[in-house]
């Protein structure tokens, strides 16, 4: 018993449509977490711990105090002279709150400062950056 393969002129074809459309989401869905996570480690602060911990809110404007007291507002550089103005028009999208981050070896006279001029600001709630308790598995 012999069987003949039909010969036929219809190849085998392929759509690329859908896979494109995969990568296509697949490469935003990257896009968008890879930058999310870059924010929170965007400066090398060692933060002091607390035993509970939030996650953070992206809309949320960041002020971090370095250890040798330098100002950063969301990863970039700035003074307290400007910090009130920068801070300003961040202010209403986040509803008053103001995310602060400060080295746990840091001149707490800075942080004060700091929070004066988010108080000048219009700012009216403080979230402060801490991290988990050694041990917690966070």
């Amino acid at each position: 018993m012999r069987r003949r393969l039909r010969e036929s002129g219809e190849g085998v074809t392929f759509d690329f449509a859908p896979m494109v459309d995969i990568v296509l989401l697949l490469l935003i869905f990257f896009f968008l977490t890879s930058s999310l996570g870059a924010r929170q480690s965007a400066l090398p602060l060692d933060l002091p711990r607390a035993s509970t911990t939030v996650q953070e809110t992206p809309a949320l404007p960041i002020v971090s105090v370095t250890q040798d007291g330098k100002v950063y507002l969301n990863g970039k550089e700035t003074t307290l002279t400007k910090l009130g103005g920068q801070l300003r028009p961040l202010l209403a999208a986040s509803g008053g709150v103001v995310g602060l981050r400060g080295d746990e070896r840091g001149n707490y006279g800075t942080v004060v400062q700091v929070m004066d001029v988010v108080k000048r600001a219009g700012g009216e709630r403080l979230a402060l950056g801490t991290r988990a308790p050694a041990g917690s598995g966070q």
